[in-house]
């Protein structure tokens, strides 16, 4: 066969496919794709009646307790970053980013079995399992990926995980994806997850999952009645401590730390795109066996390119920042409790315990939209949180410390927040 002859073949049904379609059936695919036009802009126009459009302003400088925002003049005070350390902009933490970029490149372009694990990711693994002081760990391209990739590894369908309801989205979606009885018990009630423990007593493992912050209240889990009753019913238990890695804790190792159940908890799952300099990237601590199985065949992991060398470079210098002193941890407790007694003074309710997540509580979804527009031109960013982020009728404004924030910025914002509250007849 010639190849004028092959080409001709394998061209042809490229050409019968490329011939205009009936009449009626464009029609019926312009009906098909204005039905669907039609679906999107009525849930849109839903978003907007309720008032809970989220919106995304654009900062135009780097991040920290002072930011640039487009439409704003003049310095803005941040009060809903995550960045509960300050080292996002940190110079020691930039510089090690720029210095991983000239020597190991922008990216891998590859999964980290394939061509894409560097000698940076190996350290930065050794750190976080040495901060965690656990045995091993394995990086994510972010937790949500860590949280995703774990539950279909660990547990099977003879196994059970019992996850309190508030739990991040992230986990909820991540034991979604694996054959494991699941049971959900009321939110921090020790009572209601001892009877989910004797339900599930058949089962060849059984893993108690829980935040160890719960970002939206900045509640704390009882991870030590946890610990206890997961010991008594023989249980592993599992946090994810994304709000909690760098500044809990009196080393800012985490809740686990701060509660005293380090060596009772088996597996922990956080973040870098947080306090350990907010880039991107997550990761699991926990037992060598599991890591390396974790290796082998969590889907998030195997399927995701390696987090690229600058994000690596960052994390291990805040890693590094964090194993050599506590300073910086321990300085976010004074600063949290100004705001938040200076808030409960002035008559607002503020959720959660001491936690620099303060979360002001409003109620009424567009009631937090507009406060924090008039915040905003008051010279604080901060956001409104409502429904399907939190619950509907527990809208609010989640306001978070940072170490960065002097107390003039605390009392500037908590000045705004006066000013607005009286406003919109939130506090007299």
């Amino acid at each position: 066969m010639s190849l004028r002859t092959a080409a001709r073949l394998l061209s042809a049904p490229l050409r019968r496919v490329a011939q205009p379609r009936a009449a009626g059936a464009s029609r019926a695919y312009a009906a098909a794709a204005q039905a669907a036009l039609s679906v999107l802009e009525s849930e849109l126009d839903a978003i907007r009646t309720a008032g809970t459009w989220k919106g995304e302003r654009v900062i135009t400088s780097r991040q920290g307790p002072r930011i640039s925002v487009d439409g704003s003049r003049g310095d803005i005070l941040n009060f809903c970053a995550n960045n509960y350390l300050g080292l996002s902009s940190h110079p020691e933490v930039v510089k090690a980013g720029i210095e991983a970029l000239q020597k190991y490149g922008a990216g891998l372009s590859s999964v980290r079995f394939i061509c894409g694990t560097q000698s940076i990711h190996k350290n930065l693994e050794e750190k976080l399992a040495q901060f965690h002081e656990r045995e091993d760990c394995i990086l994510y391209a972010s937790c949500f990926d860590a949280n995703a990739g774990l539950f279909e590894v660990l547990l099977g369908p003879d196994d059970a995980v019992l996850s309190d309801e508030l739990n991040h989205a992230s986990i909820i979606d991540g034991i979604r994806l694996c054959r494991a009885k699941r049971f959900r018990y009321k939110h921090m009630d020790l009572n209601d997850l001892e009877e989910k423990l004797k339900e599930s007593q058949s089962s060849r493992l059984r893993l108690v999952v829980t935040d160890g912050v719960f970002s939206m209240d900045g509640d704390v889990a009882p991870l030590q009645g946890i610990c206890d009753l997961a010991e008594q019913y023989g249980a592993l238990v599992f946090i994810d401590e994304c709000h909690a890695t760098g500044f809990l804790g009196p080393r800012g190792r985490g809740t686990d730390e701060l509660l005293g159940v380090m060596d009772r908890v088996h597996i922990v799952n956080s973040t870098l795109g947080k306090a350990l300099g907010g880039a991107a990237g997550g990761y699991t601590v926990g037992p060598k066996a599991l890591i390396e199985l974790l290796r082998q065949r969590s889907r998030p992991y195997l399927f995701s390119n390696s987090l690229p060398p600058p994000v690596v470079g960052c994390a291990t210098r805040a890693v590094e920042l964090l194993l050599a002193s506590n300073e910086i941890a321990q300085s976010m407790a004074a600063k949290t409790m100004r705001f938040r007694n200076n808030m409960t003074q002035a008559g607002f309710t503020i959720s959660g315990t001491a936690h620099p997540i303060c979360p002001v509580m409003l109620g009424d979804a567009r009631l937090a939209s507009l406060m924090a527009d008039d915040m905003l031109k008051l010279g604080v960013y901060v956001i409104g949180f409502s429904y399907p982020v939190v619950p509907k009728g527990k809208a609010r404004i989640r306001v978070q410390i940072s170490a960065a924030h002097t107390d003039e910025d605390i009392d500037r914002a908590v000045d705004a927040f006066i000013q607005t509250g009286r406003k919109h007849g939130v506090i007299s």
